[in-house]
């Protein structure tokens, strides 16, 4: 029996997921809340390219969380490889907080 190949519709959901146990270690929010994922793109092979950044280039975890994203996507069953690209354009800024994520960190 072949194996079926990678469904992307359903394995983006999973990446949404995955991200949304991925913590920067300083804010209780998790980073696809906090607004730090900016695109999720999934190939017909599998491969994932997640395009990111981080509160600020001084942020304490720049060194593990790009690490931490690509070992939590490559688990999804389906992905064949995980790219993760930290970029500093645009600047994240509060505003790319979700409206869950305001409310949890009593901005609204």
């Amino acid at each position: 029996m072949a194996e079926a190949s990678p469904n992307p519709v359903v394995i983006e959901a999973e990446v949404i997921e995955a991200l949304r146990n991925c913590f920067d270690p300083e804010i209780p929010v998790n980073i696809y809340e906090l607004g730090l994922i900016y695109e999720v793109k999934v190939e017909p092979s599998g491969a994932v390219a997640i395009r990111m950044t981080l509160t600020s280039p001084n942020c304490p975890a720049a060194q593990s969380l790009p690490g931490e994203v690509q070992a939590r996507v490559k688990e999804i069953p389906g992905v064949t490889d995980v790219s993760v690209d930290v970029v500093w354009e645009p600047p994240w800024d509060p505003s790319r907080m979700s409206e869950a994520a305001r409310l949890q960190l009593g901005m609204l």
